[in-house]
């Protein structure tokens, strides 16, 4: 109790569940890019689903830096950690990815 008390605070994650919020009323339910979804049938092969899916775990840095967004919906960023308590690294962290993914050529 007395952790969470003296513990750094931040809204971020609930401003950032409220963005996700709009954005899904905005843009309903897209189907994720084509890549990411399994093909369990070998018509879902054929139409591409899973194709070129790159795992992550195989991947430099173990990160990919697909995209996983609806095309219709684009990549946002709905997370901003704020300067404080560990979300100062996670903020860190987001930036190596967006700097790998931008390298890489994803965006």
């Amino acid at each position: 109790m007395v952790y969470v008390a003296a513990a750094p605070k931040s809204n971020a994650v609930y401003k950032a569940f409220g963005a996700a919020q709009a954005l899904a009323k905005a843009h309903g339910s897209p189907a994720p890019p084509k890549t990411v979804l399994n093909a369990p049938t070998r018509l879902m092969k054929r139409e591409g689903y899973g194709a070129d899916y790159q795992y992550d775990h195989d991947a430099p840095d173990a990160f990919s830096g697909q995209n996983y967004w609806p095309e219709k919906v684009g990549r946002h960023t709905l997370y901003e950690p704020v300067e404080r308590g560990f979300e100062r690294e996670l903020r860190k962290r987001l930036e190596y990815w967006a700097r790998l993914r931008k390298e890489r050529g994803e965006g």
